[in-house]
């Protein structure tokens, strides 16, 4: 490699970390203080960098928002690797287990993960379209794959019929998002993984299929 292309490497290198840091940093007040409510401004002085260069990396705050957004829903997807592969050949109450187990994961350590969504669709869909549209398909795809479990476990007589399974996947899904926004409030009474048993305890054991009478 010339020293020309070293040296635009490292460039490429650096602005991609720094890229990154943006958006961690950014994930973090959005969660804090609202999508509405934080400021470029605001965010540029967080991070220690100037406006202008700010600016320079992300030209509005909408293009900040969904390079977040996007930020983790890769992560996110990469913790599902396992249960959208050889997953595929386990019981669906396993899947879905496993599915729920990275979410808790996810969240456990970094609650403003879960916080920074929560905030998203609790202010985007009245506010701004272009981060509503982006932010529903990206959810949309977290519904699809806990929808197509409890479908796979209907056919298979695991899971009991008389349940809608899109309806389902959309409530745990928000059921989630609530619980690590709640939590936040009342982490001196209630840990994360308790209020998640308490939600996933009972419904799992609801979900079985009932023996025939």
């Amino acid at each position: 490699m010339t020293k020309l292309g070293a040296k635009r490497e490292i460039k490429q290198e650096r602005a991609a970390k720094t890229r990154v840091d943006i958006l961690q940093a950014s994930i973090e007040l959005f969660a804090r203080r609202g999508i509405l409510a934080t400021t470029m401004n605001e965010l540029a002085k967080a991070i220690k960098m100037t406006p202008g260069a700010l600016y320079w990396h992300f030209p509005t705050k909408e293009d900040l928002l969904l390079a977040a957004m996007e930020e983790l829903h890769q992560r996110f997807i990469g913790e599902f690797t396992e249960v959208l592969t050889e997953g595929r050949a386990w019981s669906a109450k396993r899947q879905l287990m496993a599915f729920l187990q990275r979410t808790r994961s996810f969240l456990r350590y970094q609650p403003q993960n879960g916080i920074f969504f929560a905030m998203l669709a609790a202010e985007a869909p009245n506010n701004n379209e272009r981060i509503a549209g982006p932010l529903r398909d990206m959810l949309g795809l977290y519904i699809q794959v806990l929808a197509g479990i409890c479908r796979y476990g209907q056919k298979k007589g695991e899971f009991r019929a008389d349940f809608k399974p899109d309806a389902f996947a959309h409530a745990l899904l928000s059921g989630h998002m609530g619980i690590i926004v709640h939590q936040q409030l009342a982490k001196d009474v209630v840990t994360y993984d308790g209020m998640c048993d308490a939600l996933e305890v009972p419904l799992l054991a609801g979900l079985e299929a009932r023996p025939a009478a």
